[in-house]
């Protein structure tokens, strides 16, 4: 459990080292409106950290700064309905194949069989289950119609699982960025979420520089380490994509001695799977980086984060980036100031901390 003066275990790390109790009144159920009148929690590379709001986030950055983002589009990625045969299915795609066929998640009874149909959202779409892929399905959908049409019309938001309601109508909105631009996502990179329209432009404003990633959040994302051992973890892969004017924009910040600043872990794993091989290059595919402590940070400098769950590969990410001890004191902190926790709460900002 998370304690006061949290240090980094002198042996190789366990996914325990990462749990925390978290009152379960701190988990955000609803976004912060206005989006920027989130609260900020600033981590310094000591370990100070400042309680602030969203509003205070420009003047955290300098000029010469590089903003990253991940412009990933969540899609309404859930669907209910039943087998051909009857029992309920709910089905939450993974990823989009092609035009028809999808990777999913299927909850039922009994899982349904290679070969069979499904009938699914409220006429009842067309479905045949390919194939097995491990915990996922290939699906196909009849029809002409394309998949991500489909979904549009059909589908709920894939809210996370411990926002314990039903989506509505307005999470199609709260539950996007609003720089969101490449739909795959079914889960959203939720730093980004704190970006309203006066707080972007406050930033334009300042002449902040930007560049945009795409990493298309997977379901993953919400599971906890369940292996004991780091070592033992087997990530889970997420397609990503930099492209040539992310890379020549995070040259030309180096040319003029600003930093790289990333909103969200998904934007860390973006940059830093592009540069793997020491150097920032072109990168299009999946990724399985699995970030922990004692990761040697290629690219970023500085990360906007929200609150991650325990145990998860988010806050390992967090503790590598800034240091095991500040960032579970900080969240030690957070909690103790009530802070507003995971997909719809609060924020933090830290530098990047001392290898520890």
């Amino acid at each position: 459990m998370l304690v006061p003066g949290a240090v980094l275990p002198c042996r190789a790390m366990l996914a325990s080292d990462f749990d925390y109790k978290l009152p379960e009144q701190l988990i955000a159920n609803r976004p912060a409106r206005p989006r920027s009148s989130s609260r900020l929690l600033e981590v310094a590379p000591d370990g100070i950290v400042r309680d602030r709001h969203m509003t205070d986030f420009p003047d955290l950055l300098n000029d010469d700064d590089l903003l990253v983002l991940n412009n990933t589009r969540v899609i309404p990625a859930r669907l209910f309905g039943h087998k051909s045969s009857g029992g309920k299915v709910e089905v939450l795609v993974e990823r989009v194949l092609d035009e028809h066929r999808v990777l999913a998640h299927v909850r039922a009874g009994k899982s349904p069989r290679v070969g069979s149909g499904l009938l699914l959202g409220e006429v009842g779409l067309p479905v045949n289950v390919l194939r097995r892929k491990e915990d996922l399905f290939e699906l196909s959908f009849a029809g002409a119609t394309p998949v991500l049409e489909l979904l549009e019309n059909y589908g709920h938001v894939p809210l996370p699982p411990y926002i314990e309601r039903a989506d509505n109508r307005s999470d199609r909105d709260d539950y996007q960025t609003l720089y969101a631009e490449h739909p795959g996502a079914v889960a959203a990179p939720t730093a980004g979420l704190h970006f309203d329209e006066s707080l972007l432009e406050r930033l334009n404003s300042r002449n902040i520089h930007t560049a945009f990633v795409t990493l298309h959040v997977g379901a993953g994302t919400f599971q906890p380490v369940r292996a004991d051992r780091l070592d033992d973890h087997v990530m889970h892969a997420e397609f990503v994509q930099v492209d040539q004017a992310a890379c020549d924009a995070v040259a030309a910040a180096r040319i003029r001695g600003g930093r790289v600043v990333a909103v969200g872990t998904t934007v860390v794993r973006s940059l830093e799977s592009a540069a793997r091989a020491g150097e920032l290059k072109p990168y299009c595919g999946d990724t399985q980086l699995f970030i922990t402590p004692g990761y040697r940070f290629n690219v970023v400098d500085a990360l906007l984060t929200n609150f991650h769950l325990p145990r998860s590969t988010l806050l390992m990410l967090v503790c590598a980036f800034a240091g095991y001890k500040a960032v579970m004191d900080a969240y030690r902190h957070a909690i103790e100031r009530e802070y507003r926790f995971f997909s719809y709460g609060d924020a933090m900002f830290l530098r990047r901390g001392a290898r520890q």
